[in-house]
């Protein structure tokens, strides 16, 4: 019995390389930076990354371990929000308030509360919208 073989969907020049290692570190480094921009707490960074608090601490303090592909998917997100509010806002200080703001689209929740859900796809959620209101997709 011949065992099912995957089909490649997507052209080899689409195709989009995982992330690695370092460009995870990098994206962690980054991500520091806006959530000190959002005014977010460690404990909702730690929610954000989906890390107990002492370990966020830690890679705050010493640099990230390895992170985990559901972790190097939550910074790519938390990375497209960024690009998408700066690409929308003029002044990035307006996009870093919006994060906090309440917004209808969230039935008048703020998106910060919307992605502290604590799942991958609370984020998603959040960048998806914005991809759509600056015509991304």
């Amino acid at each position: 019995m011949a065992m099912l073989q995957p089909i490649e969907t997507i052209p080899a020049p689409f195709r989009l390389e995982p992330l690695t290692q370092e460009e995870g570190g990098a994206m962690f480094r980054a991500a520091l930076n806006l959530f000190a921009k959002w005014g977010v707490t460690d404990e909702q960074a730690a929610v954000l990354t989906d890390m107990p608090v002492r370990s966020f601490r830690r890679w705050k303090a010493e640099g990230p371990g390895r992170i985990s592909r559901d972790g190097l998917a939550r910074l790519s997100n938390l990375m497209g929000i960024h690009k998408a509010l700066r690409l929308i806002f003029q002044e990035s200080q307006r996009g870093y308030d919006w994060i906090k703001a309440p917004n209808a689209a969230f039935q008048g929740t703020s998106a910060l509360a919307v992605m502290l859900g604590g799942e991958l796809t609370d984020i998603m959620r959040v960048r998806r919208y914005l991809d759509a209101e600056r015509g991304g997709w």
